[in-house]
């Protein structure tokens, strides 16, 4: 009975001695939390996407209350809450560019050649080992969607010809579409660049057009057309150069003969306009 005191007697003392270094550490080394991180952090939307360059909505909470960021660097937030954001912390709100994803490919069904049928694992990644899923354009788009399976807020869905359609109000270019895609063939850009190549192909002339009515074939029209320093041809395809006025260089696009250079103007959303292409080819 008594070694069941004594036992009792050391480990309530123990457990005294334990509870004060624990408080003592707590008063000295606690880490006072803004009071104004909570409710920052519910005004902004928890998509937890990235788009601001932070880990997360709380990381980018943390950096707003310590002055180290804007409010505006949220680009899918509302307006109405940066605006909030803004005035709890007595600050401007600043603003940053909407991103969004690209596709680099217009050649949906019906206008690459088939070699074969394909059918194994309903997956890109799993088609692209299979000599690129029975298709001619190896470096195209092979429409089986895992891109649409990895976006996390709906922002793509495939269309009618098996290309991936970028909801672009719904973008929050997280970048999983460009990590996910085997061919490398999504993009993320400012929203304001409204040129856009729609084409990967390595291939040029006939030999491109041979293996997509719609494949970019270097003709080089693109580049003659734009205003000086806007488009060159580099490895047989045009290269944009966004930091110059695009506005002009609309008419980069009226001579292209597939339609593989595409302006993109009054969007909801970004999808390859294959039905101009097509128009083209019967011209």
């Amino acid at each position: 009975m008594d070694v069941v005191i004594t036992a009792a007697i050391i480990m309530t003392g123990l457990g005294v001695i334990f509870a004060t270094i624990l408080a003592t550490a707590d008063h000295f080394l606690r880490v006072e939390e803004d009071p104004r991180l909570e409710p920052i952090e519910d005004l902004l939307p928890g998509n937890n996407c990235g788009a601001c360059g932070e880990p997360g909505c709380a990381a980018f909470a943390g950096k707003l209350v310590k002055a180290e960021t804007s409010p505006g660097k949220c680009t899918v937030s509302s307006e109405e809450g940066l605006v909030q954001i803004a005035e709890l912390l007595g600050v401007d709100v600043g603003s940053e560019e909407k991103r969004v994803a690209r596709l680099k490919c217009a050649g949906g069904e019906g206008l690459v050649e088939s070699l074969a049928g394909y059918q194994g694992i309903s997956s890109c990644r799993g088609a692209v080992v299979v000599d690129g899923g029975g298709r001619a354009c190896t470096w195209g788009c092979l429409g089986l969607g895992d891109c649409e399976e990895v976006c996390t807020f709906d922002a793509i869905t495939m269309n009618w010809e098996d290309l991936p359609t970028v909801h672009v109000d719904a973008c929050t270019a997280c970048g999983d579409c460009v990590d996910i895609c085997p061919l490398d063939l999504f993009v993320i850009e400012p929203l304001s660049q409204k040129l856009f190549v729609q084409c990967n192909s390595p291939l040029t002339g006939d030999a491109a057009r041979s293996k997509c009515s719609v494949a970019c074939d270097a003709c080089g029209r693109c580049a003659a057309d734009a205003p000086p320093g806007v488009i060159d041809m580099v490895n047989g395809l045009p290269v944009i150069h966004y930091d110059q006025d695009q506005k002009p260089g609309q008419r980069a696009t009226w001579r292209c003969p597939t339609g593989a250079i595409v302006g993109l103007e009054g969007e909801q959303f970004s999808e390859p306009l294959v039905e101009i292409s097509r128009e083209r080819i019967r011209a």
